[in-house]
């Protein structure tokens, strides 16, 4: 009888974790660039009562055997890199990567990282930045006064000076990871 509670308590807890990350995924839904979880589960170790071939009666054997499993365990979570609904919004620097890849992001100790976040800024200095204000690790710098900035689909970042500088069109091109 304990063995049952301690097998149904181990599915409890599975069980239990799986809603802890559904909860997860739709607090996130809205996130930018938030990538779901999903829950991998592993069988827990099965005891065998009586093994195949022995006998279950005078005249038969048993041909399977008899086992007992004890429950389920979390073996580990992993991310689900699907691509995700695309959303229009009204900051004309937003962008959204369509298929595979990433935009390569300079962290504050000086290393890369990668994020799907494309709900870009400018900082103060002018810098394309993520809205964890990390900037893109090409580099890509507005310059003041820029009347009109596009982001084309293969990622060429256009830029429009106003008239008095004789509309000079600066072009810098960056690409997703």
């Amino acid at each position: 009888m304990m063995r049952g509670l301690f097998t149904a308590a181990a599915g409890m807890h599975g069980m239990s974790f799986e809603v802890d990350n559904i909860a997860n995924n739709l607090a996130n839904a809205n996130t930018t660039g938030y990538k779901r979880t999903r829950v991998d589960f592993q069988d827990l170790i099965y005891q065998t009562i009586k093994p195949a071939g022995t006998s279950a009666y005078q005249t038969s054997r048993l041909p399977t055997g008899i086992q007992i499993g004890h429950g389920v365990r979390v073996a580990g979570t992993r991310r689900v890199f699907t691509e995700g609904a695309f959303r229009v919004t009204e900051n004309p620097l937003d962008v959204a990567i369509a298929g595979k890849g990433f935009f390569r992001v300079t962290l504050p100790d000086g290393t890369t990282g990668y994020t799907r976040d494309g709900a870009l800024n400018l900082d103060d200095t002018g810098r394309l930045v993520t809205s964890d204000g990390f900037p893109l690790a090409e580099g890509i710098q507005i310059t003041q006064g820029a009347t009109s900035v596009n982001i084309s689909e293969e990622g060429i970042v256009s830029v429009i000076q106003p008239p008095a500088s004789q509309s000079k069109k600066a072009e810098s091109s960056w690409r997703s990871s």
